[in-house]
């Protein structure tokens, strides 16, 4: 079992990771880039003096199951002991419609059942404050118990003996109980039945959403967690969608390659998106559109290419002391300094989204000229900066270079606004933003194809290869049946290929040679497959990514290719788009499934 053996809950407001005994290891409160307060994914228990947890440990414990709820993101964990005792955890986060709007407050719900005998149990409830430096003061009343930290206010209402919960004294469990932990307000009724209430309710939402979503026939069940999964990592209050929920877990064993991903970075979100678009769940778009509209609107057309979930451009990165990291494996680093990175190709990503609010007449958010011409702001830093050197999308802090993908991605830029004038029946701007599309193409044709390798390459002038040369297709920057993609794509498998898995690049950089596979990049590889006509070797490839998903249907970022073992920040959003785009692109149509 995969040591990331973690289901992931969430409401889109806040989210946390449970383990396989039930324990909640990572939550980030109010929100998903906020304070640790559960955090022992990143600090082991320190003997029984441990904090930044919570849990429901069961005396004698023998074996545990965990499943999701079909359709939902509802948790639950069965704990077992050698005695014939049994509890069940129902872990959420609750997400419904009441009095005509969404409610999806920063709470989790926990209810604790006996499912057989007499099951002996201990309620665990230690919160940490400011990621883990400290446990925060603790008061009490006749049905809560409030964790006053250095920066809010924790209050965990119950219907168990709060004695029993302060003392965390054994005691046999004879009916439910129920836990709500989230701000420190007063709750009305009975605990227990707003904790039933908000789970049916919770349910029946979750239900709903997915029956509306477009899937196609085969691999449906990873269709439908992956896109939940991407549901859960969008913060709807600003419409910012983050890279992962967690911090720092290391790409590969003391690689030192800890980041915190809990922002929104411009590239990973439109991938998000427009996965989730596909699908037909359209109000994650909508949402970031505005999110991503507000952004621009503020930069004066000079864009970063990542944003804390507010939209606020700050991201300093600092080291936590106090936490020693996944599996001891430090530093832990919260903020991220590729926020002050020039990485040219977010120019791209920023108007690739924007620009389905002109075509998809689903939307709400309608495109008009108005918007149009902030966007041209952005295409005007594309067309400006195609051919100067960038951090590029793997984010390399040591050097720079004009890096092929980046340039594509400002290709990509004028091509769209081309396309959106010619929707708007600008037929000035067309061909304008064509000219300069075209003029961008000749220069990467030029100065990124390797004559002598007969590929395309990493870098403007250079002889390396990367991953992302995989989308040029998917881009539309070369059709598929070109030669010189299925050049490109022979280099790569040739090079950056390990057994099952595409690694994003091979040479050494900051950190040295990489040793595991950036999980996306083997998504990218079957679309390419798939694109040149080779099927039979794109699907098998893909059911070779989708068994090293966990026991849940999770996927980190990076993978082990010899052991399959899952590494990195997780769940990633990059590869369960992945895991998406490759299903719906391989699974055989509807009307040929009978």
């Amino acid at each position: 079992m995969a040591d990331l053996h973690l289901g992931v809950i969430g409401n889109s407001s806040v989210g946390a990771l449970v383990d396989a005994r039930g324990e909640i290891v990572w939550s980030c409160l109010p929100r998903p880039d906020g304070d640790a307060v559960f955090c022992s994914l990143l600090r082991a228990h320190e003997g029984d003096a441990g904090f930044g947890f919570t849990d429901v440990e069961l005396s004698w414990l023998a074996r545990t199951e965990q499943a999701y709820l079909p359709n939902t993101p509802v948790l639950v964990t069965k704990l077992f002991d050698d005695r014939g005792g049994g509890v069940e955890i129902v872990d959420f986060a609750p997400r419904f419609r009441q009095f005509g709007r969404l409610f999806c407050p920063a709470q989790l719900v926990r209810i604790v059942r006996p499912v057989a005998g007499s099951p002996r149990v201990r309620i665990r409830m230690r919160p940490g404050d400011d990621f883990g430096a400290r446990r925060p003061e603790v008061t009490s009343g006749s049905n809560h118990i409030r964790y006053v930290g250095s920066s809010h206010v924790l209050r965990l209402t119950t219907d168990c003996s709060i004695t029993a919960v302060l003392e965390e004294t054994p005691f046999v469990l004879r009916d439910a109980i129920a836990f709500v932990i989230g701000p420190d307000e007063t709750m009305q009724g009975s605990v227990a039945e707003v904790a039933r209430r908000f789970l049916e309710l919770t349910t029946d939402y979750w239900h709903d959403w997915v029956r509306d979503l477009s899937i196609p026939f085969e691999w449906q069940d990873e269709i439908i967690r992956a896109a939940i999964t991407l549901k859960l990592a969008a913060y709807d209050d600003t419409g910012a969608i983050v890279a992962a929920l967690t911090t720092s877990i290391p790409e590969a064993p003391g690689s030192g390659r800890n980041w915190d991903y809990r922002f929104c970075w411009l590239r990973d979100a439109y991938f998000v998106v427009n996965a989730l678009n596909r699908l037909n769940a359209t109000r994650t778009m909508e949402r970031y559109l505005g999110y991503i509209i507000n952004v621009a609107a503020g930069s004066e057309g000079l864009l970063q290419p990542v944003y804390r979930i507010s939209g606020k451009a700050d991201l300093e990165e600092s080291l936590v002391e106090s936490l020693p990291g996944y599996r001891g494996m430090g530093p832990v680093r919260i903020g991220n300094q590729a926020f002050r990175q020039v990485q040219n190709d977010v120019y791209g990503s920023a108007i690739l989204a924007a620009t389905h609010a002109f075509f998809d007449s689903r939307l709400s958010t309608v495109g008009n000229e108005g918007l149009f011409r902030r966007l041209e702001i952005l295409g005007e830093r594309a067309a400006a900066l195609h051919a100067t050197p960038d951090a590029g999308l793997w984010e390399l802090r040591g050097s720079a270079h004009i890096h092929t993908f980046s340039s594509v991605m400002c290709w990509v830029a004028c091509d769209r606004l081309a396309k959106i004038a010619g929707r708007l029946g600008i037929a000035e701007a067309m061909r304008r933003w064509r000219g300069e599309a075209d003029r961008i193409h000749a220069a990467i044709v030029e100065r990124a194809w390797s004559s002598k390798r007969a590929c395309f390459v990493a870098t403007f002038d250079g002889e390396q290869l990367d991953a992302s040369l995989l989308l040029l297709a998917e881009l539309g920057f070369l059709r598929a049946d070109d030669p010189r993609f299925a050049a490109t794509v022979g280099a790569i498998e040739r090079e950056l290929r390990r057994g099952d898995f595409i690694f994003r690049y091979t040479q050494p950089d900051d950190f040295g040679a990489p040793e595991n596979a950036f999980l996306v990049c083997t998504f990218w590889y079957v679309d390419a497959l798939a694109a040149l006509g080779r099927r039979d070797e794109a699907r098998a490839l893909f059911e070779a990514t989708l068994a090293r998903r966990n026991g849940l249907g999770l996927l980190s970022e990076d993978v082990n290719p010899s052991t399959g073992e899952l590494w990195g920040n997780f769940p990633q959003t990059y590869s369960m788009v992945g895991l998406i785009n490759s299903a719906t692109r391989l699974s055989i149509p509807w009307d040929q499934a009978f």
